[in-house]
């Protein structure tokens, strides 16, 4: 949502639906505190930096709270007391009732706020609670003096509801001249800058969403954007008790060259992971063997190759050509689809030859739901009016490379608008478009875009990309059967989802594992191995925070 939307969103909750605000309020440092608790289990000197709005009245509940709970609370009121006011200053005014050991030190200037020495011991926990989502920056006098101060702390930061200083409707990666934050609680639902925001720059601390008691009917966003996290409930249901393999689907991974084995073998490795019933991969003939070795359960297809490629088992070298788009009649081409459910074209196909026109060919000829992705992408480079998924369901998982290509344009025109691009590529076409990089997008027909926010840096490894085009073909074999447009939305969110959070569970150690992986190590491969932690883990906690960034550990 947009900073705007939330503000409608607590007015309507109050005029509309009878919910005072300060029961809003009481909801939402409860959350902050809640969080501060469970996250920082050891924190037992905490300050609570407060403004004189309604953030700081958050962050006056969650001192309270905290102050309940045994912990050490300090508040750093910006301004005098009498200037707080509304439902803030009944925050302020039961904090001092029923928590009187709590100390409020209120800070008129820069003098007052000193280098916060005046405190009785240094803290191990602060809460930023001076400005929230209705701030547009920049800061000014005594907040700037404390977000410095803050700087050079080491403490951890937990944010209510956004860094102070972030504009709520940024869609910037990081933010200058905001406070610094390790975590943020936020409420309702995200906004912009929660998921497009990197909270250190360098590492991506938790972001959670706190209900607070808003009524459904008083939240109405028009932006078209969702979090993709929240398709993975499709995921979660056990399977039917009387299952079979006929029951989730056959996916067909067609690509691969001479040298580029891995790239079909890890997509179809990914399918099998992912809960397919069946996969087969499609492959050039000199390569089929060295595909199969990948799982037993794999079943492999061999593609003829056209004048000069080797055959297999031939010790000639170099290969040459490319496959044989005569393969791709009618017959030919419905014994390799019989039974198929789903196909995912392009991993490790290459551009050799006649490679370009067969790509072009399947994807025209072949109406099965499809995953198009790598050098299938690339045979369309000028020529993307001919990817239309008009009557089918057509995936496109291009990263920031690839899409240029398709479009006509440079990377940095790609990476200038995200969201404008993939939103128009998408309904122009009638295709799904999986734009990745930092928060890949997943576009709809309709126009939808839902923005991912699991993954990381360990993620930057070659094999990412196939890894990804056999999961998306998994849950579109098992979850997309009807074509329903909602059905398929759901399954490549989830499916997005799944692989950055398996990722995610790499680095953390979640899920189970003996130990985390620092990020260098990990191989596209490791991640197909965290799937089954990804598919088990859940978002939502029993505090009923919904993890939107980083993973619980």
């Amino acid at each position: 949502m947009t900073s705007a939307e939330m503000g409608a969103v607590d007015r309507r909750t109050a005029e509309e639906f009878g919910v005072p605000l300060a029961e809003l309020m009481e909801n939402a440092g409860g959350a902050v505190a809640r969080f501060c608790l469970r996250q920082y289990p050891a924190a037992r000197r905490v300050v609570a930096l407060c403004g004189k709005g309604n953030n700081g009245g958050d962050g006056l509940v969650a001192a309270r709270v905290l102050a309940a709970a045994g912990v050490g609370v300090e508040v750093v009121l910006l301004g005098h007391a009498g200037e707080v006011k509304g439902e803030a200053a009944e925050a302020l005014r039961r904090l001092r009732a029923e928590a009187p050991a709590v100390g409020v030190r209120e800070v008129v200037d820069e003098a007052g706020l000193g280098d916060l020495s005046g405190l009785p011991e240094p803290a191990e926990l602060i809460v930023d609670a001076v400005v929230g989502t209705g701030f547009k920056p920049p800061l000014r006098g005594l907040a700037v003096v404390l977000r410095d101060l803050v700087a050079k702390m080491e403490a951890p930061v937990v944010a209510v509801d956004l860094p102070s200083g972030w504009d709520a409707d940024s869609m910037e990666r990081t933010a200058e001249g905001a406070f610094r934050a390790d975590a943020v609680v936020t409420f309702t639902r995200p906004k912009l800058a929660h998921v497009f925001g990197s909270l250190t720059g360098v590492a991506f601390g938790p972001v959670v969403v706190a209900g607070i008691g808003s009524p459904g009917g008083a939240v109405v966003s028009e932006g078209g954007l969702s979090w993709s996290g929240a398709s993975k409930v499709i995921a979660e249901q056990p399977r039917d008790a009387n299952s079979n393999k006929g029951m989730y689907g056959h996916v067909l991974v067609v690509g691969g060259s001479y040298g580029t084995a891995g790239a079909p073998a890890m997509a179809s490795l990914a399918a099998l992971r992912t809960g397919a019933g069946l996969v087969t991969a499609a492959v050039p003939r000199s390569i089929v063997s060295d595909v199969g070795r990948v799982a037993t359960e794999l079943m492999v297809r061999g593609l003829r190759q056209g004048t000069g490629d080797r055959e297999q088992g031939s010790a000639s070298g170099d290969v040459g050509g490319g496959l044989a788009v005569e393969q791709l009649e009618e017959g030919e081409l419905a014994r390799l689809l019989k039974g198929i459910k789903v196909v995912a074209i392009g991993p490790g196909l290459g551009q050799e030859g006649t490679t370009a026109e067969f790509a072009r060919e399947f994807v025209a000829r072949v109406k099965l739901p499809m995953v198009v992705d790598a050098d299938a992408l690339n045979a369309f480079a000028g020529r993307a009016d001919l990817l239309r998924g008009d009557g089918r369901v057509m995936v496109l998982t291009p990263h920031p490379g690839e899409m240029a290509r398709l479009a006509g344009m440079t990377i940095a025109e790609v990476e200038a608008d995200r969201v404008g691009l993939a939103r128009r590529f998408a309904t122009e076409h009638k295709l799904t478009l999986v734009l990745k990089g930092w928060r890949t997008l997943v576009a709809h027909p309709d126009g939808r875009i839902a923005v991912n926010t699991s993954g990381n840096p360990a993620m930057a490894k070659g094999g990412s990309g196939d890894i990804l085009t056999g999961i998306v073909a998994a849950m579109l074999a098992q979850y997309a059967g009807s074509g329903e447009a909602d059905d398929v939305a759901r399954a490549v969110e989830a499916a997005v989802y799944l692989h950055g959070l398996a990722a995610d569970c790499c680095v953390t150690g979640n899920g189970g594992a003996a130990h985390a992986m620092d990020e260098h190590t990990v191989l596209a491969t490791d991640t197909v191995a965290h799937l089954s932690d990804a598919f088990r883990y859940r978002a939502k906690d029993e505090d009923g925070l919904t993890w939107i960034c980083g993973v619980r550990e």
